[in-house]
């Protein structure tokens, strides 16, 4: 059944491509008061009387938030991952969360591959080096980094984002190793030219270790000590899927004491924050959480968390329900 108008619609962010302006005759809007973003406070505070709120994956969105706001119905993130949003308590209130797969995975994986070989050619401190002008000519000893093509790479999830990181593992002749818990049909293994294996092995079989596994209780610091001590101290981490998946502190650590050759994050335990030890460290290549930051894939991003707005409202199934069950039982 379709909402009356005039519900509130809360929208976190100034969205790329402004795809929010489509609801401003049917719904009463509230935005950021700066026009930029709102604080985690502030959008509690908006959330109150709001019948759906579009926010972004830097807004947690607990159970204490959904009791506090009785007329919400839709949560509508502006991301592909959704621990934000506590998923249990939503669907407990009958609150639809949806998410925009899909639409990322090509940049995110680009962006793997751009960290990938910046870490092993020494990109951003040979920039530096230049700059600097520590550079007087070449010689074969200078500057040495590592190899790509023909390595192994080890990645931790083979979902959509680390199927196309592994097809682009193809054009360097890499054997690509993945592990999951639930493992994949051989048939598209194949069609990924990856192969299962556990864990440990992965770990430390592996060149480039690259995760692309969500979030949760169990995967909460996946990189600890002990398991970066498994991998090669020739091997490079990379991250762009989540922060918490690697302890930032026993990475640095790592790094310092040569147990790693590198890594290269674009994710981080407490964004915006960053272990002071991590930044410290010459062979960290550190982004601000870029992965999908390409004009098309954030205004695709903005418009699928619009167009489930749009859907709910007018009494159509939204493209992409995180908790499906809820429109079940409508």
């Amino acid at each position: 059944m379709p909402i009356p108008m005039h519900d509130r619609i809360v929208i976190a962010a100034a969205l790329p491509g402004a795809p929010d302006r489509a609801l401003d005759e049917r719904f009463e809007v509230t935005r950021p008061a700066d026009g930029v973003v709102m604080s985690t406070p502030e959008l509690h505070a908006a959330m109150r009387n709001a019948a759906a709120v579009v926010p972004l994956l830097t807004h947690r969105i607990d159970a204490k938030t959904l009791a506090s706001s009785p007329a919400l119905r839709l949560v509508a993130n502006v991301a592909v991952g959704y621990d934000n949003v506590d998923i249990q308590a939503a669907t407990a209130r009958g609150v639809l969360v949806t998410n925009t797969p899909d639409v990322l995975t090509e940049a995110t994986a680009d962006l793997t591959w751009a960290l990938l070989l910046a870490v092993a050619r020494q990109i951003p401190e040979n920039d530096r080096f230049l700059r600097e002008g520590r550079y007087h000519g070449w010689l074969p000893g200078l500057r040495l980094g590592s190899d790509v093509s023909g390595q192994t790479l080890g990645l931790v999830g083979l979902g959509r984002i680390g199927r196309a990181v592994a097809l682009r593992a193809r054009g360097f002749q890499m054997r690509v190793l993945y592990h999951q818990p639930d493992r994949l049909p051989l048939e598209e293994e194949r069609e990924a030219n990856a192969t299962w294996v556990d864990l440990v092995t992965l770990l430390t079989e592996s060149d480039f270790v690259s995760l692309h596994c969500p979030l949760t209780p169990e995967t909460h610091h996946l990189m600890n000590r002990a398991r970066l001590s498994l991998m090669k101290p020739t091997a490079y981490l990379l991250n762009t899927a989540r922060g918490p998946l690697v302890d930032e502190a026993a990475l640095a650590e790592a790094l310092g004491l040569d147990r790693l050759a590198g890594a290269g994050l674009d994710v981080f335990e407490r964004e915006p924050a960053v272990e002071q030890a991590l930044l410290e460290q010459s062979r960290a290549v550190l982004l601000p959480h870029v992965g999908s930051a390409t004009r098309s894939t954030r205004e695709a991003m903005s418009r699928l968390a619009i167009e489930s707005v749009l859907d709910l409202f007018s009494g159509r199934r939204p493209r992409h329900p995180v908790n499906p069950e809820v429109l079940d039982d409508r």
